[in-house]
């Protein structure tokens, strides 16, 4: 069936307005800009790519930049590589996306366990079951978290055996060649404070920053989950991993966390993947009539850290559950808000600072509320947001906030 127009016209309106360009120049604001004369021809292209099962040579160029996570500025693996690419490349990548996704939607493949990487799933969605799980096995039996952090996920994956995943996943035909295709003959070049390298051949991996680097990604690791037994809970969270292990005898649980942990080492062994073992983590949890069996988890005999909490996408997890720790965190964030906030407000008109209470003090304050919100330390939290209020609309400290929270 031949592509419509129409469709190539709704993927170029869903695309980031950006100026942000891959090696060509051409950004995605001058593609929406020129849509009307463009359209025609680039149907015509998507329509012969996908008959012929060819991604473009032209649209395999990619520009990377170093984004610096955390730690020492001089530890290379301290930095995430963003790809740049063509904006023709992202439409076209948007096309497959969506195909891909209409057939392992319609097939039921992708893993209940997935919440990275899917529209409508959310870190709330995906802390929900692992938080649940932990709490109906406390009050009888002994639970565990294991939360992996890959090492370089996104560059270790492997072209061949993601193919032959997508087949087993019915993705095949024309579909699976374009695929082949796009890992085929593919180019990088990494740019970083005006320097620059030389073009160089990319043999593994799927491109950060691009559209079908996270879907190719959640799809190579879909059949993790059968790694563990149905006993145990499993999320999976863009590259993270995070497994709860629980088990009546406590004798018994070491052994068995054990053996999990080794059954996950060798599927990420024989799928090409590596851990991180300095950044996963192990966290046993308790309640306050539970002691601690202090557990020792370990692959060929390297020992992981054992925690007291874990930060889970934002989210602070403990091992009381007691969310403490993720509230000193928010309490810090709104403390440094009323700061600003008090001494620009004079300086500011009342429209522009809802705005950043919105988009700061509002966000900090609802992520992950379900979780912590009924928590005893929630109070200071609450305290901040009143003052906030309170600067905004220049009321007095012993003010009421009832009516400024329904005006706000």
């Amino acid at each position: 069936m031949a592509l419509p127009t129409y469709e190539i016209e709704k993927i170029i309106q869903s695309i980031k307005t950006t100026n942000t360009t891959g090696y060509n120049e051409i950004s995605n604001h001058i593609i929406k800009l020129s849509a009307p004369y463009i359209i025609s021809p680039l149907t015509h292209i998507c329509n012969a790519a996908l008959e012929m099962g060819v991604f473009s040579n032209r649209l395999k160029f990619a520009i990377v930049r170093p984004i610096h996570n955390n730690g020492n500025k001089h530890d290379v693996s301290n930095y995430r590589p963003i790809s740049l690419l063509t904006s023709f490349s992202k439409v076209f990548e948007k096309l497959i996306c969506n195909r891909i996704y209409r057939h392992l939607e319609m097939s039921n493949i992708l893993s209940k366990q997935q919440f990275g990487f899917r529209a409508k799933y959310s870190m709330e969605q995906a802390a929900f079951p692992l938080i649940n799980s932990i709490l109906a096995t406390l009050n009888n039996q002994i639970a565990g978290g294991i939360f992996c952090d890959l090492l370089k996920a996104f560059d270790c994956v492997n072209h061949k055996i993601l193919l032959d995943k997508l087949q087993v996943y019915g993705i095949h035909g024309k579909l699976n060649m374009l695929i082949q295709s796009y890992f085929t003959n593919r180019y990088q070049k990494v740019t970083y404070n005006n320097n620059s390298s030389s073009w160089e051949r990319i043999n593994c991996g799927v491109p950060q920053g691009s559209i079908l680097g996270p879907l190719f990604f959640f799809l190579y690791i879909n059949d993790i989950p059968t790694v563990i037994s149905d006993n145990n809970n499993m999320v999976l969270y863009a590259d993270d991993t995070s497994f709860i292990i629980t088990d009546k005898k406590s004798e018994n649980f070491n052994s068995h966390a054990n053996m999990i942990f080794n059954n996950i080492n060798i599927w990420f062994r024989n799928n090409l993947l590596h851990l991180n073992l300095s950044k996963t983590h192990y966290l046993e949890f308790r309640n306050m009539k539970q002691r601690k069996i202090k557990g020792q988890i370990h692959y060929n005999h390297n020992y992981i850290t054992n925690a007291t909490h874990i930060k889970f996408h934002g989210l602070i997890i403990d091992d009381m559950l007691s969310c403490n720790q993720h509230i000193d965190q928010v309490t810090r964030k709104l403390s440094s808000a009323t700061c600003v906030l008090r001494h620009t407000k004079s300086s500011l008109p009342i429209d522009t600072l809802k705005i950043i209470h919105f988009a700061y003090v509002h966000t900090t304050i609802s992520y992950g509320i379900i979780f912590w919100g009924n928590s005893f330390t929630a109070k200071n939290v609450f305290l901040f947001q009143k003052k906030i209020l309170r600067i905004i609309a220049n009321k007095q400290p012993r003010d009421s906030c009832k009516v400024l929270l329904k005006d706000l």
